[in-house]
């Protein structure tokens, strides 16, 4: 017999922990929705030379595929397909087939599966859930959607029981226009570096940018922007402070202190202006976010996204837009131990059986219930009743239900925690609210 061996990188819930997951995606889906944005589905694979184009060294981490028996004659177009590393190349690739029968500007989520080929660690995974927000325009984006997206990530957290969490929020303009400003010009590199500051601490980031061909005056004033987090409008002076100015910077500036505005409007004190935060992927052009869940902000970021100007174009129109993803793969992993939930299975009552020939008779019941929403199930075997209600308990059912014999007039239910047993009918029965569904509490 073949051993069965794990594959790391690659996460597998147990019944309790996908049900945390599953709560996880109902609340989040029901809160995009809420906030008007609509569901769609893009393919698992887009063409490698489109996914490898997006910086940041993406062309290690594409997963390429091909069929085992392909042989000699296989079409090159099918050759060079690779699994998507996030849900955004992808989204704008389906915006400019699809531009003619969108309504714009188009509010889009998205929740699928994604592949990274990076090494497994705690957090970190090869495959896991995205669940992303994206608003997408012609021609030109209005700015108030960059502060709008992180308080819809704000109401999504709020109703989740993962702790006190902080949004982290830059504009990409501020560390490109400072750059520029003291005389570096090979900005792709140098944000990637910076971008790389909470992992590596701030010396390794300043071997890297001289290796770079930063001087080390230009690095100690790039490090010197990095290390400006405040919670207000107030970085605007602080980086003034430093006396560099170049237009592209100004912009920045303007830019970052609207959204901080109408977040502290109306989300207060949850998000921060952090001018280290670069996000190493190449399509971002203005805001860009992270967020962290506080206490644990060596963990890094489990939701993070950003503007995009030129993702989406077609050489004629371009469609600039704006995202946020919630890592949800991510933010199980670090919070999953502190969570407990209420039962390891849907169902909600157990319909025991006296005999197999009354299995019939525990379907209807089961039937009837199901009407009206109660998650239930038949017993396996007609055992003992005893039998019965140790099964129950095992699972973390609830309720047991006894239908009726040949000498009784009407049903009734146990509630096998308590001990209380009533007489009850299937057409009107309902359980406590909180225990119709397996609840999730931390």
């Amino acid at each position: 017999m073949t051993k069965v061996r794990p594959i790391s990188g690659f996460p597998e819930w147990l019944p309790r922990e996908r049900i945390v997951e599953q709560h996880f995606l109902d609340v989040i889906r029901e809160t995009f929705e809420l906030h008007g944005f609509a569901s769609i589905q893009t393919r698992a694979v887009e063409p490698i030379e489109r996914l490898s184009s997006q910086g940041a060294d993406t062309d290690k981490e594409i997963y390429a595929i091909s069929r085992l028996a392909a042989g000699a004659d296989e079409p090159t177009r099918d050759a060079r397909l690779g699994l998507h590393f996030d849900l955004t190349v992808p989204f704008a690739r389906y915006v400019l087939e699809n531009a003619g029968q969108l309504t714009f500007p188009f509010r889009r989520y998205q929740i699928q599966p994604v592949w990274r080929g990076e090494r497994p660690q705690e957090g970190r995974y090869r495959e896991f859930t995205q669940c992303d927000i994206d608003i997408v325009d012609v021609g030109q984006l209005a700015p108030h959607y960059e502060a709008e997206l992180p308080l819809v990530i704000a109401d999504a957290f709020s109703k989740l029981p993962i702790g006190p969490f902080r949004i982290q929020v830059n504009n990409r303009k501020i560390p490109e226009g400072f750059y520029l400003g003291i005389g570096l010009t090979d900005i792709k590199t140098m944000l990637q570096i910076v971008d790389k500051l909470d992992k590596i601490g701030p010396q390794r980031v300043d071997d890297l940018m001289v290796a770079a061909g930063a001087t080390a005056e230009q690095s100690k004033a790039a490090l010197a922007l990095a290390e400006i987090t405040t919670p207000d409008e107030s970085f605007v002076d602080r980086v003034n402070a430093l006396g560099v100015r170049h237009e592209t910077l100004t912009q920045g500036l303007a830019e970052l202190a609207a959204v901080m505005r109408v977040g502290a409007e109306h989300a207060s004190g949850l998000m921060v202006a952090d001018l280290k935060v670069a996000r190493g992927l190449d399509y971002y052009t203005g805001t860009v976010y992270e967020t962290q869940l506080i206490g644990s902000e060596s963990y890094g970021s489990i939701c993070s996204g950003g503007r995009y100007d030129a993702l989406a174009s077609d050489g004629r129109t371009t469609y600039p837009g704006v995202g946020i993803s919630i890592g949800l793969s991510r933010l199980l992993a670090k919070i999953m131990p502190t969570l407990s939930v209420s039962r390891s299975t849907p169902s909600c009552v157990l319909v025991a059986l006296a005999a197999e020939t009354d299995r019939t008779q525990g379907m209807a019941v089961a039937a009837a219930l199901r009407e009206r929403g109660i998650p239930c199930e038949v017993a396996p075997a007609a055992d003992k009743f005893g039998k019965q209600i140790k099964f129950a308990e095992r699972r973390g059912i609830p309720f047991v239900w006894f239908p009726a014999s040949a000498d009784e007039e009407s049903d009734s239910v146990k509630d096998i925690r308590s001990g209380a047993q009533s007489v009850s009918d299937a057409s009107s029965w309902m359980p406590p609210a909180d225990d119709l569904r397996p609840r999730v509490t931390a």
